[in-house]
């Protein structure tokens, strides 16, 4: 079965079905089922109509659901309002169902997480890393906000606010290379960008444009992680760095700063060196003191302290390093790179090694393993 397909007409399904009065828990379980029902039989007997037979399929199941529950009267109604077999129609309703996601009656951090959950395929595993919390909240987050929204009817979008940060989480997912991801986030902030004026829908597209532009330099033949020094920037997609830029560029122009558009600030002083040697390193300092102030996050503090030992030298880089719990992801890692370029390559072997262990997927596992004994075959270790 196709699931790129499947992952294409899921969220129009489930937009059917909650327009119809389904709860979304509820409607989010017959889509499920659905899923799973066309899983055992369109290898065998492919539909023509595959969004039409899922809302079909669906439907039935929540209908079937909520039988046992419903009053006799009740049900007739519901069984008459089954939609008709047919084709469906082919409007992409996946940005309007980010938004419908976005309930008034969700905080924001569990909007986030419903819509991640729900719409954009991801586990509760990944939604949990990139909030950097237990898997155990995570989940216990997501099954509150289903039942915050349970029975609501999905009349009050959210805000542009609360969509932004899904659309960013999701493509930060695609591009790790654990669930591909990253295109369809681009494709939706390109709908959202041309239907609504505002500087930060432009500067996560600019963003997104900038660090999708070098993904095919990030992995070697073999797989293995390319850092972004020794990345051959010849592969990088030009055409996409350049629409980013004049995206961004026009967005800073209207002197309303975000997140989005300080990152994607930083993404193009990159992109704009021909070689890891040129880049901007003073000037990307002062990008993660703005984006600092904007966001107080650790990661970003952490990726400052990167920055400043680029700028400053490595002993400035871990001054900064100092500062930070070294419980923040990644921050091992760092502080090995900057040992590293220190001089220290016994204490660099340890903390690659160390960093290794820690790592939240396989590529970058591996990657910090090789760190590790190349500074021991060097005899750092």
């Amino acid at each position: 079965m196709n699931e790129a397909l499947i992952r294409s007409l899921t969220p129009g399904v489930l937009t059917v079905l909650v327009r119809r009065g389904a709860d979304f828990a509820a409607a989010e379980d017959a889509v499920q089922e659905a899923l799973v029902e066309a899983v055992r039989v369109w290898p065998a007997d492919p539909p023509r109509d595959a969004k039409g037979w899922l809302i079909t399929v669906a439907w039935r199941k929540f209908l079937d659901a909520t039988r046992s529950d419903t009053a006799r009267r009740r049900r007739e109604d519901l069984v008459e309002e089954e939609p008709a077999p047919g084709s469906a129609p082919a409007a992409d309703d996946t940005l309007q169902l980010y938004f419908l996601c976005a309930h008034p009656s969700l905080t924001p951090s569990s909007a986030v997480a419903l819509t991640l959950r729900a719409v954009g395929g991801l586990t509760t595993r990944q939604i949990a890393q990139a909030y950097l919390v237990p898997e155990a909240t995570m989940a216990q987050r997501i099954s509150r906000a289903k039942r915050t929204v349970s029975g609501v009817r999905f009349d009050q979008p959210g805000d542009v606010a609360t969509v932004l940060r899904v659309l960013y989480l999701v493509f930060n997912e695609g591009y790790s290379g654990d669930v591909d991801l990253a295109a369809e986030a681009i494709r939706l902030t390109r709908q959202l960008a041309s239907a609504i004026d505002h500087p930060e829908v432009a500067g996560l597209l600019a963003l997104m444009l900038l660090h999708h532009a070098r993904r095919a330099a990030r992995t070697a033949p073999d797989g293995s992680l390319v850092p972004l020094a020794e990345q051959d920037r010849g592969r990088w997609d030009t055409t996409a760095i350049a629409e980013g830029v004049v995206i961004l560029q026009a967005a800073l122009a209207r002197d309303r700063l975000g997140e989005f558009q300080a990152q994607a600030a930083i993404a193009a002083l990159h992109a704009d060196a021909p070689t890891a040697e040129e880049t901007d390193w003073v000037q990307i300092v002062e990008w993660y003191d703005e984006l600092a102030r904007l966001t107080d996050s650790p990661v970003v503090r952490l990726n400052r302290a990167v920055a400043v030992g680029e700028a400053d030298g490595p002993r400035a880089g871990l001054a900064a390093l100092a500062a930070l719990d070294d419980t923040v992801p990644r921050h091992t890692a760092v502080s090995a790179y900057l040992h590293e370029r220190d001089g220290d390559l016994p204490t660099a072997a340890r903390l690659y090694a160390e960093a290794a262990h820690q790592a939240p997927n396989l590529a970058e596992r591996d990657h910090l393993t090789r760190q590790a004994a190349r500074l021991n075959a060097r005899g750092g270790g």
